[in-house]
C-alpha cells in the first residue's frame, strides 16, 4: 500500500473526521460551522481537519478572519487507486476459482444409425 493511501485510510479510520468530510462535500466550510454540527468542541474539530489536511484530503482557503476547509479534488485519488487494483485482484481470483469449478463441456457422442 502507497504511503499516501495508507495515510487516507488512517484518516478516514475515526468517525468524526468521516462526518468532516461528508460536510466538506457541501462545500467549503469554515471551523465554526463544522463545529455546530459536530458532537466535538471547536478546538477538536480543528485537530481533525489538521489530520484530514496532513493527509491531502481537504485544503484551507483563509477569508478575513475565517479559515475555510474544503475538499480537495485529488484527495482520494491514492485510497481509490489502491482499492481498484484490491477490486481486480478479487475479481481475478473469482474468475479463476469459477472457471475451476464449471462443468467441462460433454464430448459429443457418437450417433447411432444413419442420419435422417
Amino acid at each position: 500500500m502507497s504511503n499516501q493511501a495508507e495515510l487516507t485510510f488512517d484518516a478516514l479510520g475515526d468517525p468524526v473526521r468521516r462526518r468532516i468530510v461528508e460536510l466538506l462535500r457541501r462545500g467549503p466550510t469554515p471551523v465554526g460551522a463544522l463545529a455546530r454540527q459536530l458532537p466535538v468542541g471547536r478546538p477538536a474539530v480543528s485537530k481533525h481537519l489538521k489530520v484530514l489536511t496532513l493527509a491531502g484530503l481537504t485544503e484551507i482557503h483563509p477569508s478575513g478572519t475565517s479559515n475555510f476547509y474544503s475538499l480537495r479534488p485529488d484527495g482520494m485519488d491514492a485510497a481509490r487507486k489502491w482499492l481498484t487494483e484490491a477490486w481486480d485482484g478479487v475479481l481475478a481470483a473469482y474468475a479463476d476459482a469459477a472457471r475451476q469449478e464449471s462443468p467441462r463441456p460433454r464430448e459429443p457422442t457418437p450417433s447411432s444409425g444413419a442420419p435422417r
